[in-house]
């Protein structure tokens, strides 16, 4: 009887593995549902999607828009120096979408493939280079990506990886969402 449980153990111990095995070699091999997963766990729908209200109130991404960016129409945050007094470095707007700080105000951008709006007529190349850069568009001579886009963690990516996300964000409905360019900030001279 003793053997028998162990056996049994073993078998399904096994069958576990290969199923875990199974879902990551389906990951591995799968460049959209790989991306799908780093996209998942790489928080982008935390700021990329606008949010509906969760239970006890919790944002969650709308899957009606997801990574859609900053929806076009919505007011943003405001900041001012002395929010720095008050210990508060940024603000945001309730859909954590755009965010307001020294650096002015920062807007979540359309990740969608929306040709006008989004990211259609971004290249693989581009995509890659831009999280590798900080720079809009990977273009030497681009804005500067702002808070509160980690792009500095995302560039640690293996080009597998990045190609992957991009294969995802590709496969993606597009969504066409206009989002604001970033606003300077309120002490800056004219023309930054």
């Amino acid at each position: 009887m003793q053997k028998l449980i162990i056996v049994f153990i073993i078998g399904v111990s096994f069958i576990a593995f290969m199923g875990c095995e199974g879902q990551s070699t389906l990951t591995e091999d799968d460049p959209v549902k790989r991306g799908e997963y780093l996209v998942t766990v790489g928080g982008c729908n935390d700021c990329h999607s606008p949010k509906i209200e969760g239970p006890g109130g919790i944002p969650l991404p709308d899957s009606s828009r997801l990574l859609s960016g900053h929806p076009q129409d919505m007011p943003h945050p405001a900041w001012y120096p002395e929010d720095l007094q008050r210990n508060v470095l940024a603000n945001t707007n309730a859909m954590l979408t755009a965010w307001a700080g020294p650096w002015g105000v920062s807007f979540t951008m359309n990740l969608t493939p929306d040709k006008e709006t989004g990211l259609g007529e971004w290249t693989e190349e581009a995509f890659i280079q831009a999280l590798r850069t900080g720079k809009h568009q990977g273009q030497p001579n681009g804005r500067d990506i702002l808070p509160p886009m980690p792009w500095f963690n995302y560039r640690e990516m293996s080009d597998r990886d990045l190609k992957a996300v991009w294969a995802y964000l590709r496969s993606i409905p597009p969504i066409k969402n206009q989002v604001p360019l970033p606003v300077p900030p309120a002490n800056a001279p004219a023309g930054e």
